[in-house]
């Protein structure tokens, strides 16, 4: 996939692209028809048949049609895969989809494809906390100018401010490191009435048919859920998770930017950008791109909380559609995000001279609290004025050194 106008967007790949989408509904499919085939529910010979290979690119403008006509991409996909297998499988056939609704499908699927994001995500925050380490350790005794409001304020260590960096990245990746992404089978109505009328050959037809969320997980590699139609947190909290994320990485990025300004010039990007009309210029464009995503990604979690919020009923018309494409932008964008701030990890540029000599020459003004302090308390004023600076560097890089151990 690509779009020009996010710039960056191929570096999320195929992830949630229509293709790995249909991939993954395909998945679900076959997993499910594996499960009935163990579980004694139906026909042993509906298990492992290959229905990925029934789909074929000349299909894509006709599923894509049908989906508007049914309001979601599985019914269609449903109907093509039956068809492809009345001549091969009359079983698989006739067993397909068997105890599931379209919504048991989309929503696994999108589950399936959040976990392949939120891995390229976690390995991303993985590679920032590492590299935010290593800046923390290297600057720890850096002093500069701290900012409040735009403003001078007192002294300060570019690796204290390294320190608040690693902490939101931590954050975030305990929040997505904690998602849980379950599977979806609710039948019709969340009931799963249709599965235990199929399973009532069976010694006790309820635990065959509930125990069957456990085994479709195990080979999607989800994780086993009762339903949860219109109950959304799986999805909002995805949602959520990718906004910690770009907040955390935002916040660097703003950072970049300021003092990456040429009358600061206090750091900067390794290869700056382009001007199509200035040629002196290079622009800090790993940290512009980034703040973008962050500006943009509350906006996209809101719809996902406002969908989640309007979910009523036992399937809601229109909320739960809103989710599909909104929850595909938000986490390809986080994914673009994470690899484009790994880069301008990798590259920052510290002038530690340019924050020495802001410093100095702010010495009279960032050390009047000190004054005021010493002339309070009757103490000289002849420190360095850094406080506890260097020992609260101490938590966020135990907090690394755990996730990375």
């Amino acid at each position: 996939m690509s779009n020009l106008l996010w710039p960056g967007d191929e570096r999320a790949g195929d992830l949630f692209s229509d293709e790995t989408l249909m991939a993954a509904m395909i998945a679900v499919e076959e997993a499910w028809l594996d499960a009935l085939a163990k579980a004694g529910v139906a026909p042993a010979n509906v298990a492992k048949l290959d229905l990925q290979s029934l789909v074929k690119p000349y299909h894509q403008e006709w599923l894509e049609n049908e989906a508007e006509s049914t309001g979601n991409p599985a019914a269609g996909l449903v109907e093509l895969l039956r068809s492809a297998l009345a001549d091969t499988s009359a079983d698989g056939a006739r067993w397909l989809h068997r105890g599931l609704t379209s919504q048991d499908v989309v929503d696994t699927a999108l589950m399936l494809c959040a976990k392949d994001a939120v891995g390229t995500i976690l390995d991303d925050l993985r590679r920032h906390i590492r590299g935010l380490a290593d800046l923390v350790v290297a600057h720890r005794h850096t002093p500069m100018v701290g900012r409040t409001l735009t403003q001078h304020a007192v002294p300060t260590t570019f690796g204290l401010k390294a320190a608040g960096w690693l902490t939101g990245v931590l954050d975030a990746h305990d929040t997505t490191s904690a998602l849980v992404l379950p599977v979806q089978v609710g039948g019709a109505a969340g009931t799963m009435a249709a599965t235990v009328q199929l399973a009532g050959r069976l010694e006790d037809p309820v635990s065959a048919t509930t125990a069957l969320s456990l085994e479709i997980a195990t080979a999607l590699g989800l994780t086993a859920s009762t339903p949860w139609h219109t109950t959304r947190t799986s999805v909002t909290r995805l949602g959520d998770a990718a906004t910690a994320c770009t907040d955390a990485w935002g916040r660097i990025a703003t950072d970049v930017l300021t003092l990456s300004r040429p009358e600061i010039g206090e750091l900067s990007e390794d290869l700056g950008g382009g001007s199509s009309t200035m040629p002196h210029k290079a622009n800090p464009v790993l940290s512009t791109l980034v703040r973008r995503a962050a500006l943009a990604a509350p906006q996209l979690a809101a719809t996902l909380h406002l969908a989640a919020a309007d979910a009523g009923d036992e399937r809601p018309a229109g909320a739960w559609h809103a989710e599909w494409d909104t929850l595909r932008t938000l986490l390809r964008r986080t994914v673009v995000a994470g690899a484009q701030t790994t880069e301008l990890l990798s590259g920052l540029q510290v002038h530690a001279d340019r924050m020495a000599a802001t410093l100095d020459a702010a010495r009279d003004d960032v050390r009047s609290e000190q004054r005021a302090m010493a002339d309070l308390s009757g103490t000289d004023a002849t420190s360095d004025y850094l406080g506890a600076t260097d020992a609260f560097l101490e938590a966020p890089l135990a907090r690394a050194a755990g996730v990375l151990a």
